[in-house]
């Protein structure tokens, strides 16, 4: 068996190639594209190879690669490969080749690889948001050119049927008229697009099973439904609600020793998509529901300025409802689906 370790960047890559022995096969820099991967590779056959590379941007071009090629392959956690981190000497070929001894010793700290169909759907639920965190920036900036000339749109949504009907009547000096202006047309032509990404996604998602368990959830709509499918995608990973919250980032830091306890602020790690859209949409729909309005309450009771914690404190909640509706074909049996 040859392992093999990769430093991969955008333009050039290291790869190093470990014996069983430990011995350093092969240690070399290629220019980061599939023919170079492929031509190494061959110079270390008829060996059976492991693959081995940290998950970095635009990794998923080399998990396809790999798994066309037949090559197993693991994709290790930068986050958790504190020898990487904690070497007096780092470089590429170092990097390459601790990632390789890691893997050879079984000591390697995994990240999951998500499939190329869950890759794309990301891909699309992704864009979408991005989308309309866009259009919310362009909104805040024409509410604050109309602040610098003390106009106060009369309607609640400035931007509205009736709201743009008001914005049309507004006159204001010629460059802030222009940059009013401009704003308005990228927010139109971004809704356009918001659209077409709805509608892919309705085509998508709409005969998914798991989107049909998680929809009776209070809260969860069809575009909040993709999103946890997307980034979830394989809920079985995962023993329990609180590990998939963990993962979420929804679970606050712990640091204990011997009877001292101290809990921090949630740790915002793994999916900030999932995350964004539980605390920051699905949390705020779902307090209709008497329940998690009752949670709200109760932790909003602990001390005034505890607003957003409420709001975590209910999308942990909604999480862990979601994680018992991908999990059983029924649905989670507070929120079971209609038969």
């Amino acid at each position: 068996m040859v392992y093999v370790g990769i430093d991969v960047h955008r333009k050039q890559s290291h790869l190093a190639a470990l014996g069983e022995d430990g011995r350093v096969v092969l240690s070399r820099r290629v220019r980061t594209c599939p023919e170079e991967f492929l031509r190494v590779f061959g110079e270390l056959e008829p060996e059976p190879l492991e693959v081995v590379f940290e998950s970095t941007f635009g990794w998923g071009w080399l998990a396809d690669l790999l798994a066309d090629a037949g090559i197993p392959a693991h994709m290790a956690h930068p986050l958790a490969t504190k020898a990487i981190a904690a070497g007096r000497v780092k470089n590429d070929a170092v990097d390459a080749r601790t990632l390789a001894h890691l893997l050879r010793g079984n000591l390697l700290p995994e990240a999951w690889m998500a499939p190329p169909e869950a890759r794309e759907a990301r891909r699309l639920v992704r864009m979408r948001a991005s989308l309309m965190r866009v259009s919310s920036r362009l909104k805040c900036q024409v509410h604050a050119v109309l602040a610098e000339h003390c106009v106060t749109p009369a309607q609640s949504d400035a931007f509205g049927k009736q709201g743009r009907g008001q914005l049309s009547k507004v006159v204001l000096p010629e460059i802030s008229q222009h940059r009013v202006e401009a704003n308005l047309r990228l927010i139109d032509g971004i809704a356009n697009e918001v659209k077409l990404a709805e509608r892919e996604l309705t085509s998508l998602f709409a005969d998914d099973p798991r989107v049909r368990r998680l929809l009776p959830i209070p809260g969860i709509g069809l575009i909040t439904a993709a999103m946890v499918v997307a980034e979830v995608w394989d809920v079985s990973r995962f023993r329990s609600p609180d590990q998939l919250s963990s993962w979420a980032g929804l679970t606050p830091k712990e640091r204990s020793s011997a009877e001292h306890t101290r809990r921090g602020h949630i740790s915002k790690q793994g999916s900030r998509w999932l995350r964004w859209i539980l605390v920051e949409s699905a949390a705020q729909h779902a307090l209709r529901d008497p329940e998690l309005r009752t949670l709200f309450n109760r932790v909003c009771r602990r001390s005034p300025d505890r607003i957003k914690i409420a709001h975590v404190a209910v999308a942990h909640r909604l999480l862990t409802l979601c994680f018992y509706a991908l999990r059983d074909e029924g649905g989670c049996r507070a929120y079971p689906v209609a038969s």
